[in-house]
């Protein structure tokens, strides 16, 4: 193996071994969270309540993000100077409405809880989320003259979905270690083999790159969107202090599963990130030190927008209550001390913050694979 890819391989070791050995010392007899390996993920045991202290704190970090997003200007980012026009619009190609009728079909299925196409209801969920994708898809060929992931980008699309099944099924992994954060309910119902529940769940983490990149692609279609948070702070970012970041964020996760539940989405990203910062690879975290923070805020806003189809959705699902579960992919957060202020949704309204992370670790994660297997990760149209 090449240096290089061994250097861009072991800091992907460091998170699995960083949680194992952790693990190996605070579960003294198992060395392995309760649960672990379990899959679906199922609840584990009784996660703290509500923590006043612990929520006024998070939720001041989320008011200050929020004022970020909305206010950049306080943060010392200069206003564009005009806002733009879009690079020029076509009509809505066909796919957008194959996929808007595939969706609009799916999702009433999956609300509906209905059994007039058999056992069709048990398998909604994933062609629900591939129509939405191929929608939006369709909508950025509309707003971009003629561009969009489909119509430029087929095989961006492609290994997406395929990376998209690892990516997701590396975060199934980091939640057992903090006791299962999100759960399945219906995850070991009867009326399935569990073979056929594997296929279910590993069909629907094929969905979660693309949608997450196809939300990017649309909001980089609003040139003032990308202007907002293309001159501000130069901020350089030193990567070997990133990654020992992570790795300590890693550790605590698993010795301290309920107050560090959050640093899932911090110290893996901040590993590899860190990694690739030290390779001089380009990431969304790159162009900060030019003062362009546009590709790292985009993706993760691309990330929240998606977020709220994801939890609308999901919540939609099961409720009301349906007299035989009929979705296996439906999810549940167990999150401690901020589990409040739910809005049609099982994710707290604190909770959604932890998609913008997340946004980025997808990008991220994908450059790191297209280094190690040699694959183009440009976003560009």
């Amino acid at each position: 193996m090449s240096s290089n890819k061994w250097g861009l391989l072991w800091p992907m070791l460091l998170t699995f071994i960083l949680t194992l050995v952790t693990a190996w010392f605070k579960y003294p007899t198992n060395h392995l969270p309760p649960g672990f390996g379990v899959f679906p993920p199922i609840q584990i045991g009784t996660t703290p309540g509500f923590n006043l202290i612990y929520f006024i704190v998070i939720a001041i970090g989320a008011l200050a993000v929020t004022l970020f997003i909305l206010f950049p200007t306080l943060f010392g980012f200069q206003k564009p100077a005009s806002s733009g026009s879009p690079s020029g619009s076509r009509k809505l190609p066909w796919w957008f409405f194959l996929g808007f009728i595939v969706m609009v079909f799916f999702w009433w299925l999956m609300w509906s809880n209905s059994f007039v196409f058999g056992n069709l209801v048990y398998y909604a969920f994933t062609p629900m989320w591939w129509g939405f994708i191929i929608a939006v898809d369709g909508i950025v060929y509309y707003r971009n003259n003629g561009h969009s992931i489909l119509s430029t980008r087929p095989t961006l699309m492609i290994i997406s979905a395929i990376f998209s099944v690892f990516g997701w099924s590396y975060f199934e992994y980091f939640d057992y270690f903090v006791l299962s954060n999100w759960y399945y309910p219906n995850g070991h119902m009867s009326e399935l083999s569990h073979m056929t529940i594997v296929i279910i769940f590993l069909a629907a983490y094929s969905t979660v790159w693309p949608a997450v990149f196809e939300w990017y692609t649309l909001l980089n279609s609003f040139p003032g969107l990308m202007q907002r948070y293309a001159n501000g702070p130069k901020l350089p970012i030193n990567g070997t202090w990133l990654l020992l970041a992570g790795s300590v964020i890693s550790v605590a996760v698993v010795w301290l599963p309920y107050p560090m539940f959050w640093g899932i989405w911090i110290g893996p990203m901040a590993i590899i990130c860190g990694q690739l910062l030290r390779l001089n690879i380009w990431n969304p975290l790159t162009d900060i030190a030019n003062g362009n923070w546009s590709p790292a805020v985009l993706i993760a806003l691309a990330s929240m927008a998606n977020g709220f189809f994801w939890e609308m959705w999901n919540y939609g699902s099961s409720h009301p209550v349906p007299l035989e579960p009929t979705n296996p992919n439906y999810w549940i957060y167990d999150i401690p001390y901020v589990n409040v202020l739910h809005f049609f949704s099982e994710m707290p309204l604190l909770g959604y913050f932890g998609y913008l992370p997340f946004g980025l670790f997808v990008w991220i994660m994908y450059i790191w694979a297209g280094k190690l297997f040699g694959f183009r990760t440009d976003l560009t149209l």
